[in-house]
């Protein structure tokens, strides 16, 4: 596909045209994973790969107002900044008429934090800030008392306190510069529980444990660990995620006894053959037993240039003129056409999926190029794994 580029020092206008040819042939039969990828299995705990269903956290929002910015605070134009401002006001004792408070060290902001399991009043939480309006920064600000609340609508807890910031911005106008975002902040410890939200384990009758990445061997293997741990048949899988645990049957002295015996066991995993391609930073992650068909790889590539460079012609006095003659561009036009001879690599028996993106940034394809041959090959049913394309 054609692609324009514009030269970033001159007036030059670049086309470069890439094709490419692939032949892909695959063969019958597969071959084991080169032991360069390594063992696939390895040891794990439970708790490493699952966690127990209705323990977990929760979202919290609210919007409230950082003051003390020096002068990067919102503009009047954005009113609801004005309007929040006039209301907090209203609420110490003072009447702001509409329209007349000035905002340049306020800004508005939308205020973000997780509230974890088991939360108690009183407890403290990190909260994240960040601006709503037109601020440029919220460097030095203080955030206002602010409610927090769940997706019920419930306040459960309150936040108030300096900005840490990982950014900041200098100077003005064309002397600007700007490190990081000087528009999100953090405040440490800066929310203060108010409900209590922790779960009562003694009503658990059963125990289920989430698998983070679903797989029907994994939860049948950790079903039978713990029918092993505990010498009799208390854990069942129900499907590729979720694990029962009878509490009766398991005789636990208690709830979190029993999920800190459950989870402190180990187990023995099988990474799943999978490739995760970044296609913006040409990032290619292998994971578990990636396994091709032999494979050939035929690549080349055609590139043209077209470059338009100005000479400039000097003007001067001719004889009968009265004026002088300016100065002109005079357009230059060159064309350079390079096809590169196609190059071929062949993939035999005992080869894997590492040799293969390694193969072929040595005969130079991109990023690009590797994504669309993975494709191929997998289309092909060549690559004996899930591909995945961010």
């Amino acid at each position: 596909m054609p692609m324009k580029l514009k030269h970033p020092f001159s007036n030059a206008r670049r086309w470069t045209i890439f094709g490419s040819a692939l032949a892909l042939w695959a063969f019958l039969f597969p071959f084991a994973l080169h032991a360069a990828v390594g063992d696939t299995n390895r040891q794990v705990m439970v708790r490493d790969i699952t966690n127990v269903e209705g323990v977990r956290d929760n979202l919290l929002v609210g919007y409230g107002l950082v003051t003390g910015l020096r002068g990067t605070g919102d503009t009047q134009q954005t009113i609801f900044t004005m309007q929040t401002l006039a209301n907090a006001m209203q609420k110490m004792g003072v009447l702001v008429p509409s329209g007349t408070a000035v905002v340049k060290n306020v800004a508005a902001v939308f205020i973000t934090a997780s509230l974890p399991p088991f939360a108690r009043p009183g407890a403290k939480l990190d909260v994240t800030v960040s601006s709503v309006g037109d601020a440029r920064s919220l460097e030095g600000g203080i955030l206002l008392m602010s409610a927090l609340r769940g997706p019920d609508g419930q306040i459960y807890a309150e936040a108030q306190g300096p900005l840490v910031m990982g950014g900041y911005t200098a100077g003005e106008g064309a002397n600007r510069k700007e490190v990081n975002s000087a528009n999100v902040g953090t405040i440490p410890n800066g929310a203060i529980i108010e409900r209590d939200t922790a779960v009562d384990l003694k009503g658990f009758k059963t125990v289920s444990l989430l698998l983070r990445n679903p797989d029907f061997a994994t939860a049948t293997q950790i079903a039978e660990t713990v029918n092993r741990e505990f010498k009799k048949s208390v854990a069942i899988a129900l499907d590729s995620r979720r694990i029962d645990i009878s509490v009766a049957d398991a005789s636990a002295q208690s709830v979190p006894q029993l999920i800190a015996r459950v989870q402190s066991l180990m187990l023995t995993v099988n990474t799943p053959a999978k490739i995760v391609i970044n296609e913006r930073t040409g990032t290619i992650v292998l994971g578990g037993s990636v396994k091709l068909l032999p494979v050939s790889v035929i690549h080349g590539s055609l590139s043209i240039q077209v470059v338009t460079s100005y000479e400039v012609m000097p003007g001067g006095m001719m004889p009968g003129q009265k004026t002088p003659t300016p100065a002109t561009l005079v357009p230059e036009t060159r064309l350079n056409v390079n096809e590169a001879p196609a190059q071929s690599m062949r993939l035999d028996e005992g080869a894997n999926v590492e040799e293969l993106v390694n193969g072929l940034h040595a005969i130079g394809t991109t990023a690009r190029d590797v994504v669309a041959i993975l494709q191929a090959i997998k289309a092909e049913g060549g690559i004996q794994a899930d591909l995945e394309i961010q």
